[in-house]
């Protein structure tokens, strides 16, 4: 949609016309003026190839919201908003994030799901993120630098081609919600046993096994599990919900405990010889 500025001309017989349009503005330069007065930008769903607000002064931009283009990488532009503490750049075609995002460190929400991603880069992880969602991407693996993330509480990285988590992920002391559904994972880590987890959805995978170190998963409201080759807790205990998968966590650690440690062979013969020898 287009506002047309007019320029009104009157003749000599006193009579006003209106001549060509002097200049059109879009719905787009609208959506431009206000960022620059608000600090939010919100240029969603407008099938965009390049960023148009270069010739606008969005240093202070504080929300960025960008998703539903057609966007190959995050805008040189974006990455100059210090003040940024919001950038939605859901469903693009972006295939790597740059470096210069470093420069955003009031970057608390990231959200660059349903695009082409193959790598997370390290840099990321130097950001103070506090929600992460890269769903929807082809992601093979998770660097060991996501355990500087302190301040992260919500990590979606489901929807990819992920095998293996590395442990660091076991450093996250904040992350309450966790998205692994929908990846290639066989083994669930012993270190996300220390997380304050309210939420862990790992279904649509390939895991056989519940660590049962999750036992001192405490906080943990929500466990998704579902469209997984379930062994240990077996599949019809895993279907009664989570009261019923931690009970079952509890009974295999207590008879684990209960076992004679059989492989501590000079505490046992310790024992054994330190006993006086009797006729019975």
């Amino acid at each position: 949609m287009l506002v047309w500025i007019l320029e009104s001309k009157t003749n000599r017989s006193g009579n006003t016309h209106l001549s060509t349009p002097i200049q059109p503005i879009t719905r787009l330069d609208r959506a431009l003026e206000e960022a620059v007065c608000s600090g939010m930008l919100s240029l969603s769903g407008r099938k965009l190839r390049d960023f148009p607000g270069s010739s606008y002064d969005l240093t202070d931009t504080t929300q960025a919201d960008l998703s539903k283009n057609r966007f190959t990488e995050i805008p040189p532009d974006v990455c100059l908003f210090a003040p940024l503490e919001s950038l939605n750049l859901y469903h693009n075609c972006i295939k790597c994030i740059p470096e210069a995002i470093i420069n955003l460190q009031m970057l608390t929400y990231l959200n660059i799901s349903r695009n082409q991603l193959s790598t997370l880069p390290k840099y990321l992880f130097d950001l103070p993120l506090k929600v992460l969602v890269v769903s929807n991407n082809k992601l093979v693996s998770v660097p060991e630098e996501i355990g500087k993330s302190k301040d992260l509480m919500e990590l979606d990285i489901s929807c990819n081609e992920i095998q293996v988590l590395p442990h660091q992920m076991g450093k996250l002391p904040s992350l309450r919600e966790l998205n692994l559904r929908r990846n290639n994972l066989q083994v669930l880590p012993d270190e996300l046993a220390d997380l304050p987890l309210v939420s862990l959805d790992f279904s649509c995978n390939k895991i056989t096994e519940i660590p049962m170190s999750y036992r001192k998963l405490r906080h943990l409201q929500v466990i998704v599990l579902d469209n997984n080759p379930m062994q240990s807790p077996p599949a019809q205990i895993c279907l009664k919900g989570r009261i019923h998968i931690f009970k079952y966590l509890n009974i295999q650690a207590c008879r684990m405990d209960k076992k004679p440690d059989s492989l501590d062979l000079p505490s046992l013969l310790k024992r054994n010889f330190s006993q006086p020898l009797t006729d019975r």
